[in-house]
């Protein structure tokens, strides 16, 4: 292992143009709601808004139905259900998916890394939408809303999520890293995805994707190996890439990336050291530490002994460390 004491500090996340999130309209404060009020989320629009370039959309107000407007349900099959106002029983899911299959369209333009929704709405609800029956009776919370059902199923790969789930840290880390690295190849293939090009970004990856999924960081590394000979490589790269980190990272998953790169470490720290690099990756196992006490502990090392492999790792730094991702525990 070669080191050098000009070895950069860890990769840090670029300050570039502001990369394109959609995102439920009435979120960011826009009264559009059938009510013609709002659910501004300042998470979202605060600390997230710093670093993403909003692309809003309100289905039910662009698909023509207005502000206010009488409140509306999923009716019927929770796999199909119609979009129905509670009132009148007017059915608009025709209209509405007419739309969304428009929109989505035009959103294939906007080069979106990804959407956050608005929760439990028949139109952009992701998951655990209520759906009546037909003749009454109790709801299951088991439909999806039009819009959002549209959009997932034409852009599979990109990151999706509801503003309410993102209030648990865990899942609000990975969706943001999720951001980050899709922005990241994309600015890989803007410069040209050659084969050097794809090792690099492998290389530098390599330990962010473990810690998501194991198993398709190692199919990632199958696939670089054999890229000079693969005229799809970048495509079939960047299927397994999203796929490995729509795997939310846990802790063992974590640990293990901690102690590999310890590792890097054993010939050039004393045994006192070494001892508490191990008892603090140790105390996050267990649940005594936030995930940013290890890191911060290793980003020492790695500027200290100019480890220029771990220096290069997006691992250490994957988004900005002014949101704070990782200090739960």
């Amino acid at each position: 292992m070669k080191t050098t004491n000009s070895t950069p500090a860890p990769a840090a996340v670029r300050a570039e143009a502001p990369m394109r999130l959609g995102v439920s309209s009435c979120l960011l404060g826009n009264p559009v709601r059938f009510d013609g009020g709002h659910k501004h989320d300042r998470w979202i629009t605060g600390e997230l808004g710093r670093y993403v370039e909003f692309v809003p959309v309100c289905p039910e107000v662009e698909a023509g139905f207005g502000t206010p407007r009488e409140a509306m349900r999923l009716v019927g099959d929770p796999a199909a259900p119609r979009l129905v106002t509670i009132r009148s029983g007017r059915d608009l899911t025709e209209t509405m998916r007419a739309w969304a299959a428009r929109r989505v369209e035009e959103l294939a333009g906007e080069n979106l890394c990804g959407f956050v929704f608005k929760s439990r709405s028949p139109s952009s609800g992701m998951a655990r939408v209520k759906v009546y029956p037909e003749k009454g009776g109790m709801p299951a919370h088991t439909g999806v809303g039009l819009f959002a059902r549209a959009f997932m199923e034409r852009f599979p790969l990109i990151p999706v999520e509801e503003e309410g789930r993102l209030s648990d840290p865990r899942l609000r880390e990975n969706f943001i890293e999720r951001l980050f690295v899709l922005r990241a190849w994309r600015d890989t293939l803007a410069r040209g995805a050659d084969t050097a090009a794809l090792i690099d970004f492998h290389a530098r990856h390599k330990l962010l994707a473990m810690a998501h999924s194991p198993a398709l960081a190692k199919d990632m590394g199958r696939l670089v190996a054999q890229a000079a000979s693969l005229p799809d490589a970048p495509d079939r790269y960047e299927a397994m890439l999203l796929a490995a980190m729509a795997k939310p990272a846990t802790v063992a998953r974590h640990v293990n990336v901690l102690q590999h790169m310890a590792g890097y470490f054993r010939k050039t720290t004393t045994q006192d050291e070494r001892q508490e690099l191990a008892e603090v990756i140790e105390d996050y196992r267990r649940g005594l530490t936030p995930l940013i006490v290890p890191v911060t502990l290793i980003n020492h090392h790695v500027r200290r002994h100019g480890v220029e492999y771990l220096a290069r790792q997006t691992y250490l730094r994957p988004h900005p460390l002014e949101l704070k991702l990782r200090n739960y525990y």
